[in-house]
């Protein structure tokens, strides 16, 4: 029988943007701030910080990307603690943390959880009606993964 990943009706949605793309997530975020009050809301450092201020809603913080952020939101969303990952990041400036990035980004794959990297991605996931109702995400198979490495 599958595993599933049961989410509420309430999301946890981390939020993250890169230095060039924070002002383009605070606009989206004050632009659907009443969608997003029906969330728990966590961003890194800095992101939080802003995201706060602007939507006088609160917002669990981490450290800022580079010095940990990613990797801590990463950790949340292999405990099954994050259900959305919504991450605004540049694709036309490398980034000193590339590979946290990665990471955060490959770990939303393998906890099959939404991800959505523009704004285009995050108009269409919040909009979607199983952003407000419980959705058992299935979690994929990785016994034999797990076996093959154990030997």
């Amino acid at each position: 029988m599958a595993q599933l990943n049961k989410m509420g009706s309430s999301k946890r949605v981390a939020l993250i943007a890169h230095d060039n793309k924070k002002k383009e997530l605070i606009e989206w975020c004050v632009y659907n701030k009443n969608a997003l009050a029906r969330h728990k809301l966590y961003a890194t450092g800095t992101t939080g910080t802003l995201l706060e201020q602007a939507l006088n809603q609160t917002i669990v913080k981490f450290r800022s990307g580079p010095l940990g952020g990613d990797q801590q939101i990463g950790a949340r969303i292999a405990e099954k603690k994050i259900d959305v990952l919504i991450f605004f990041w540049d694709p036309m400036e490398a980034q000193p943390h590339d590979p946290d990035i990665k990471a955060l980004l490959r770990l939303g794959v393998v906890w099959n959880i939404p991800i959505a990297c523009d704004r285009a991605t995050a108009d269409f996931m919040l909009t979607s009606p199983l952003m407000y109702e419980e959705y058992n995400a299935i979690l994929p198979d990785y016994s034999q993964y797990l076996k093959r490495n154990t030997r």
